[in-house]
């Protein structure tokens, strides 16, 4: 079981210096009184907080005072579920363009994801047209730093 909680629209290709305080500050309340509930629950030990984007933001403000998309480098969040607390991983360049440190490729991600579930990512498969697809690909390696 999961459940999605999607907010609205963090697409601010304009007026990033007032949108972003309100949009951020939504966020960090709604996220940080879901992962205390949990925990005081009985149930962040259980469940696996995701907290993705589909595309990270390229490190310039552009004409509009926003941020274009940008596929190379992004953030997110994992909470719970056996994830290792307080821990950064990865690193990019100086103005945030690259990744120089750690890269984490979406394989990866769902290969870490699916063992956290209790499943190994090289046996789930889905036959299509006469051939076996894992989700994960001919990739994907579990990223042990991030566990307990």
């Amino acid at each position: 079981r999961y459940v999605e909680v999607s907010y609205g629209s963090w697409d601010m290709h304009q007026d990033l210096y007032t949108a972003l305080e309100e949009k951020a500050g939504f966020l960090d309340n709604a996220l940080s009184s879901l992962l205390r509930d949990l925990k005081a629950k009985g149930l962040l030990e259980k469940t696996l907080v995701v907290l993705a984007t589909e595309f990270g933001r390229s490190p310039e403000i552009n004409a509009n005072a926003g941020r274009d998309h940008h596929p190379g480098v992004f953030s997110g969040l994992l909470a719970g579920a056996g994830i290792r607390g307080g821990q950064v991983y990865g690193e990019t360049d100086d103005i945030g363009w690259g990744v120089v440190k750690d890269p984490v490729s979406i394989n990866d991600f769902h290969a870490t994801m699916l063992h956290l579930f209790g499943i190994d990512h090289l046996k789930l498969t889905h036959r299509f047209q006469g051939r076996d697809f894992r989700l994960t690909d001919v990739g994907g390696k579990v990223i042990d730093r991030w566990l307990v």
